[in-house]
């Protein structure tokens, strides 16, 4: 969190009180077009003071503190704050009636009436919870991201909740980092596609569209990228690995319409993001034209004294509003450093009208959101939104969707339900249904997750008998979570783990099947939760190899953010259910009992260790490519399963590969065509991959890049004609060599098939 932060819930939350009283509920704004948005602020910062302006510069956040009847819970009280002009926007609050009392204060206690920035971080949704974004990105599907983003937005809007910090765009390489379980893995092309498919989910055909927010992409930029995947450390990228990797979900994000930016926290080669002026004006501005407002991380532009790069507030405010910052978000135990604007402009440290972008930026925004003409939302009607549903079909469909089924020895799955009288549930996560929900999650929005023991239950019904042993403990971080304060992980209580791992040995022994639910818990994934290992938490893989023992058909059903190690243990079955939100345990019984063919691909490569990481299928060809896998005396380097993996209750074959001409010129598409045919007796859906390879260039290019795919469904027998046409963009690519842009004339290898090892190849030639 930044305190280091169509559509389609259940009851609204009882901290939702009525408002004394209550604002008059204005009826629904029309959608307040850029160019009408862009005369409205320009007209309303004409009239304002250099004090109004730095006040819009501001955003705190509010923990239910810090108000007039309890003025001393921060060292800002931000009642008074509000009123007194010098707040812009506010996060992290929820309650549509506290939200509905800030925007009261702002529009009728000041003098220009200028309603708030409402924030927060609707990362997978706010009360009924959608699979994490990585599960998102494990679909393959952008309209199924897109679709439970709407969804989150409208949940959001009805609050008063009026942008997010999200879509997370950040490409890792190494699951060590906690983060990536709220991003889309490794791959730009697949981490472009779901960028631009959460930004339209969230804001729909245009900013301000009603039910929608404003989407705020995030960290801008190399997050993932730091130093032994520890959440804040230090991030040095090449230009190379910017450009061609880390630089395209951003600009696919941008392209989608997305209004805002936010900059992440740690130096980017030596320089903190929050005043980094390459990035910010240089790439962000000038080269990608972007026309939204750029806000810091928590206490991003505070923390620029702690980074070593400014000496004061004052300094830090200065050199993070020259290099780009629109607006600063800060934890209010200090004022916000943009308030000392006023003093560095009175004092000729900096222009006034250095404050005017920046102002102009985040008025346009309010008008297009229609705040100015709608700045309350009617709590009453919360009920409405949050029950639909609509919702929770969403969330159950995006999980089985997001499903990765990575083993299926002798074709244990789907379980034969006529066969089955007895299912043992074991592992600590099988009757959790808190966890299913994974991080960026708060008790205080009231969201509920179905176990995969009561998906079972409901799906069985009285006729097979399913019993339960959480087999193990959780083991104790040893570095604790500040969010758990916040997301009331479930409760893990105490246990005799000899007596528990006995119960779970004899449940197994005595049932038709063990559904084993392992991984990690909710604390386990997200920020602060980076690990130095892969392997299951606490004693899980001695209660997987115990219950493997004893001979029984075991089927693992995996819970977490990022790959894991199963050690040497060979269960029949392996299913990547990831944190699959409310719907959770429904979606994974249907998925087991086969009501829905599971589709879902790894959108990065899942590696046996920590000490592979970081780690690409996309990597460049040494003088030695052929041992790229042996470069360790001791081990294999491959991974356990590669990038694009997942397999389907049916079967697949690819034929008739073929390009439309063997040679293009420079700028010219080429079309690739082949069959894809369900051979089958189920219907299924298949992600088709298209990869590539240039064999000579100005700089030396990955061994295979994914460049395009779909998912298709078949049905039993069907052949569906394929087509993925590429363009000059999808060839060219950033040179160090250079400095810049090429596409090279070479020869092409292309590959497709069902994940990056894909091996039925053509080629064809690009010439001057």
């Amino acid at each position: 969190m930044r305190l280091s932060r169509m559509v389609l819930a259940l009851a609204l939350t009882s901290s939702l009180a009525p408002l004394a009283a209550a604002p008059v509920v204005a009826k629904e704004a029309k959608i307040v077009t850029e160019a009408e948005a862009r005369e409205r602020a320009e007209a309303m910062l004409q009239r304002m003071t250099l004090e109004e302006k730095a006040g819009q510069l501001v955003q705190y956040f509010d923990f239910g503190g810090a108000t007039v009847a309890n003025p001393k819970a921060t060292a800002v009280n931000i009642d008074a704050a509000i009123a007194k002009g010098q707040v812009g926007s506010m996060l992290f609050v929820t309650d549509p009636v506290r939200i509905n009392a800030l925007q009261e204060l702002a529009v009728k206690k000041t003098r220009l009436g200028i309603p708030l920035l409402i924030g927060y971080d609707v990362i997978h949704g706010l009360h009924t919870i959608m699979p994490v974004p990585i599960a998102m990105a494990a679909s393959w599907d952008p309209a199924t991201a897109e679709r439970g983003q709407a969804v989150a937005a409208s949940e959001a809007r009805a609050v008063g909740i009026n942008w997010t910090f999200a879509p997370m765009v950040d490409i890792t390489m190494d699951p060590r980092w906690g983060r990536m379980v709220e991003g889309a893995g490794e791959d730009p092309v697949l981490g472009a596609a779901m960028a631009a498919a959460q930004v339209r989910g969230f804001q729909g055909g245009a900013i301000g569209t009603p039910g929608h927010v404003l989407s705020g992409p995030k960290h801008f930029v190399g997050y993932g990228a730091s130093f032994g995947g520890r959440d804040y450390d230090e991030v040095d990228l090449s230009e190379n690995q910017l450009r061609n990797t880390y630089l395209p979900p951003f600009k696919a994000a941008l392209d989608a319409g997305a209004g805002n930016i936010m900059s992440a926290y740690m130096g980017l080669n030596g320089v903190p993001a929050a005043a980094n002026k390459w990035l910010l004006t240089d790439v962000l501005r000038k080269e990608w034209g972007f026309k939204g407002f750029v806000v810091s991380d928590a206490n991003g532009v505070d923390s620029l004294e702690k980074q070593g790069m400014a000496g004061s507030p004052k300094q830090a405010a200065v050199r993070a509003l020259e290099a780009g910052m629109d607006l600063a978000m800060t934890v209010p135990s200090n004022p916000s450093p943009m308030l000392s604007l006023i003093d560095a402009v009175k004092n000729g440290e900096v222009a006034e009208s250095a404050l005017d972008g920046p102002v102009l930026r985040l008025l346009e925004a309010k008008y297009r959101l229609g705040l100015f003409d709608k700045p309350y939302v009617d709590p009453k009607a919360v009920p409405r939104t949050f029950d639909d549903p609509a919702h929770r079909e969403v969330a159950r469909i995006a999980a089985e969707r997001s499903a990765v089924l990575l083993a299926n020895a002798g074709g244990l799955l789907p379980l034969d339900r006529a066969k089955l009288k007895s299912v043992a549930v074991i592992g600590p996560l099988g009757d959790a249904g808190h966890d299913m929900l994974g991080p960026w999650v708060f008790s205080s929005n009231k969201p509920e997750g179905v176990s995969v023991l009561a998906g079972l239950r409901a799906k069985l019904g009285v006729g097979v008998k399913v019993e339960y042993a959480t087999g193990t403990a959780w083991p104790t971080r040893k570095n604790p979570s500040f969010f758990d304060a916040m997301n009331k992980p479930g409760e893990h209580p105490a246990i005799d783990e000899k007596a528990e791992l006995a119960k779970a040995i004899a449940l197994a022994n005595q049932s038709d099947v063990a559904v084993m639910v392992l991984g990690e818990a909710q604390n386990m994934a997200g920020e602060f939760a980076s690990r130095s290992d892969l392997k299951l938490p606490g004693r899980q893989q001695e209660l997987l190899d115990a219950v493997i023992a004893t001979g029984k058909p075991v089927v693992v059903v995996l819970v977490n953010g990022r790959p894991l190690s199963l050690g040497d243990a060979k269960p029949g079955a392996v299913l990547e259910a990831w944190y699959p939100g409310s719907e959770g345990g429904n979606a994974v019984a249907n998925l087991l009992l086969g009501d829905v063919n599971p589709g879902g691909k790894l959108p990065f490569s899942w590696i046996r260790s920590a000490a592979q990481a970081p780690y690409t299928y996309a990597y460049l060809p040494s003088h030695q490519p052929g041992s790229a896998d042996k470069r360790y005396w001791n081990e294999d380097n491959s991974p356990t399963w590669p990038f694009g993996h997942g397999l389907s209750y049916t079967t697949f074959s690819y034929g008739k590969l073929a390009v439309d001409r063997a040679s293009v010129k420079l700028g010219e598409p080429v079309t690739v065509s082949f069959d894809l045919t369900n051979t089958g007796k189920r219907a299924g859906d298949e992600v088709a991959q298209l990869y590539i390879h240039q064999r000579v260039g100005t700089s030396s290019r990955p061994v295979r890049q994914l460049k395009k795919f779909a998912r298709v469904a078949l049905a039993p027998g069907e052949t569906k004609h394929m087509q993925f046409t590429l363009t000059a963009d999808d060839l060219r690519y950033w040179s160090a060599a250079t400095k810049g842009w090429v596409q090279d004339d070479s020869a092409f290898d292309v590959w497709v098939g069902g994940d990056s090892k894909a091996d039925m190849a053509t080629t064809f030639t690009v010439a001057k």
